[in-house]
């Protein structure tokens, strides 16, 4: 028999007779960027939880692969002595885990199983790897076999493997919420996205288990960014399994909190509410997470910084007005603004006020302090996260998750009898994404310094 049972969002405790397997570990609030807690609440009784054998990693985001948790399982009782560390090939990741001074992990790789005592554990493969690896995990004792989807993105050819190595799949921890962070930022489609929404059902069809049950999304934004709620979790896993039941009636399927059991034998599966001896769901809050679009959203905020605003709007101006037009046009994208005819507004959000500057990439490329009478390009952003950019001491994952950034474009020219439009659902080049760019080096830094933070917790 194997037991699976919900610690938060994506961590399981998966357990054969033999085996003890963690996976992606976040125990503590607040996680990703401090934007986020988990949700429902839940709490855990560290005295009493099991022994754990197998660490196993999926990917790299902060809600599967969560420093503070990390360091504190290199001090805690939880992992047995000789546990086996078990990661993706991410240089990244593979760095944290040294600098956290955890052992040299099994790197995982697709579909190379591995046995451990009686349990087979096989990683799948994500379609999406362009960035970082990542796995979702199918564990099998001999007589049973579940699927940890986690949050892989996979084919038809995927599933026809799976199917190759176990024709008869008994439990899914399925993909059901297509998250929408950083839409209402970037200004895209705050919507359902049918598309990949259907996926997640036809890939349970395609499995075609014995029962199901919904994985890898259990967070909300904390107070501050609460608004956010309402724009990012168009689904919930009861509509989800209404969907799926009207899809294929043939499969059985449970809601699943943090607390919850799912037992899996040969002859059965059955899920035990608040079953665990370990953790505990203390209230379900997940009404937050009503997801309501046109509900009232909140402005960007000044987050103080420990530096006075002075001191903040003079750094801020002195680049804007002295520097940025400069490496604007020796970037790469400085034709396409010119070509576009682009008029860009910047706006900084400080304590109870906000400053404008302007740019018209189709004349003299000068920075001024104040509106023009049209804008096909805009950028909004906290100061402090402005100035933070500048020292290079921030990532794109707080800004534009906690929604401190915001851009919006309605980008067209016009000329001699021809109307040519940008569309408005793709992403135009943004001047700060440009100046700042996201990369594996904002990412390790991102990382390293939480390193800094926690590894001595």
């Amino acid at each position: 028999m194997i037991r699976t049972t919900l610690i938060s969002h994506a961590c399981l405790l998966i357990q054969t007779t033999d085996v003890t397997i963690l996976t992606d570990p976040v125990f503590f609030d607040p996680l990703w960027e401090e934007v986020n807690v988990l949700c429902p609440q839940r709490s855990i009784d560290f005295d009493k939880f099991p022994k754990v054998d197998v660490l196993y990693i999926s990917h790299r985001h902060q809600d599967h692969f969560d420093v503070r948790t990390l360091a504190y399982l290199k001090t805690a009782s939880i992992l047995k002595d000789g546990f086996i560390l078990v990661a993706p090939n991410d240089p990244i990741l593979l760095e944290v885990l040294k600098e956290l001074e955890y052992p040299e992990p099994r790197v995982s790789e697709d579909f190379e199983s591995f046995r451990i005592k009686n349990a087979v554990l096989t990683p799948t493969p994500s379609l999406i790897q362009a960035n970082f690896p990542e796995h979702g995990l199918l564990v099998h004792d001999g007589e049973t076999t579940i699927w940890n989807e986690v949050d892989t993105i996979v084919s038809p050819e995927i599933i026809q493997y799976l199917k190759q190595l176990y024709p008869k799949v008994d439990l899914v921890h399925s993909r059901f919420l297509p998250l929408l962070e950083g839409n209402f930022s970037f200004h895209q489609a705050v919507e359902l996205p049918f598309d990949e929404y259907s996926s997640f059902i036809k890939v349970v069809d395609a499995i075609s288990p014995r029962f199901v049950v919904p994985g890898s999304a259990g967070f909300k934004y904390k107070e501050e960014f609460a608004f956010l709620n309402q724009q990012s979790f168009p689904t919930t896993q009861e509509q989800f399994l209404g969907d799926l039941k009207a899809f294929n009636p043939n499969i059985e399927s449970s809601s699943f909190i943090p607390g919850d059991v799912v037992e899996v034998s040969p002859e059965n599966v059955q899920v035990l509410s608040q079953a665990s001896g370990f953790v505990k769901t203390i209230e379900d809050d997940s009404q937050d997470i009503e997801f309501k679009p046109v509900s009232k959203v909140a402005p960007i905020a000044f987050i103080e910084n420990g530096k006075s605003p002075e001191e903040e709007w003079k750094h801020a101006a002195d680049f804007i007005e002295n520097q940025m037009a400069d490496r604007l046009q020796q970037n790469k994208m400085m034709e396409v603004w010119k070509g576009w005819k682009i008029v860009y507004q910047l706006e900084l959000f400080g304590p109870g006020e906000s400053k404008i500057w302007t740019l018209d990439f189709g004349g003299a490329v000068k920075f001024n302090l104040g509106r023009m009478d049209k804008i096909n390009l805009y950028e909004g952003i906290g100061l402090a996260e402005f100035n933070q950019f500048i020292r290079g001491e921030t990532s794109w994952d707080f800004a534009g998750v906690a929604a401190q950034y915001r851009t919006f474009h309605n980008v067209y020219r016009i000329e001699q009898g021809r109307f040519e439009m940008f569309p408005q659902k793709n992403k135009f080049p943004q001047p700060l994404a440009e100046l700042f760019p996201d990369g594996p080096e904002m990412d390790r830094q991102k990382f390293m310094k939480d390193v800094r933070k926690w590894k001595n917790y």
